[in-house]
């Protein structure tokens, strides 16, 4: 691992437990790098003012500095304000979270969501932060929408379980976005939050290059009481509307 990726692991350990904050032997556990590596990143992140440490807790979490970087980028990415009046519309119609995400090389991106507030569950979607392609709805469409070698440098690492539904082989994974290929939606069947379903489908421009996906949030129970078919009619309507009015077309998903 370069010099840069040690940094941007440190980083990501942090900020990936924003909200608690998390200890020295924390990262060093979560980020497998060496205890003096470790040390060393800390301390300068620290004096530039990227990351705080809370003596009391003896926890590091990131500055506003990240803050202020974030929602300058986010401001200036002109597709995320196109897609937004579909969002919303998208969750007026639905009353789900709506969201919509791109890929970022192995992992994708929260760009943009509309929440529901209609149920008592944590949501794993925040703008600006990364997901993982294997058990998300966005991810595993984002997957099939994607060269091959996207697949095979995203196994080179284990597929981590997230809940027991998780799908960690990599033979299974392939079958499940060749059918998500195949149908145009991909869905997360509580593969990432236990009680949460997600169903996804992506978002092409005028030269067919997939410009991310969107996707619907909503509690399991649905598909107990009456089956996916309304959410997956709704994500895949909006994502053709969007790709169409991008100059792009859903018909044949590659």
């Amino acid at each position: 691992m370069n010099p840069l990726s040690k940094v941007f692991t440190v980083i990501e350990t942090v900020i990936g437990s924003q909200g608690r904050g998390v200890t020295y032997s924390e990262i060093i556990r979560d980020s497998e790098l060496p205890r003096s590596t470790v040390h060393r990143l800390l301390k300068g992140l620290v004096e530039l003012g990227y990351l705080n440490f809370d003596p009391a807790t003896k926890r590091y979490c990131g500055s506003m500095r990240f803050a202020a970087l974030g929602a300058e980028v986010t401001a200036n990415f002109t597709l995320r304000d196109h897609i937004h009046p579909y969002l919303l519309e998208l969750h007026q119609d639905t009353e789900h979270t709506a969201n919509f995400g791109i890929l970022d090389d192995t992992r994708g991106i929260f760009l943009d969501k509309v929440e529901s507030r209609d149920y008592g569950i944590k949501l794993f979607s925040e703008i600006g932060r990364p997901f993982p392609l294997h058990c998300t709805g966005l991810g595993k469409i984002l997957l099939a929408c994607s060269p091959s070698d996207t697949f095979e440098r995203m196994i080179r690492q284990p597929l981590k379980a997230e809940t027991e539904r998780t799908i960690t082989d990599p033979d299974d994974l392939r079958r499940e976005l060749a059918l998500s290929a195949e149908r145009g939606y991909a869905v997360d069947n509580e593969e990432i939050t236990r009680g949460i379903i997600c169903v996804a489908a992506p978002v092409f421009d005028f030269d067919r290059k997939l410009r991310g996906a969107i996707s619907l949030t909503f509690p399991a129970y649905l598909n107990d009481d009456r089956g996916l078919e309304p959410e997956i009619a709704a994500i895949t309507r909006y994502a053709a509307s969007i790709s169409r009015s991008l100059g792009g077309s859903n018909a044949a998903v590659p």
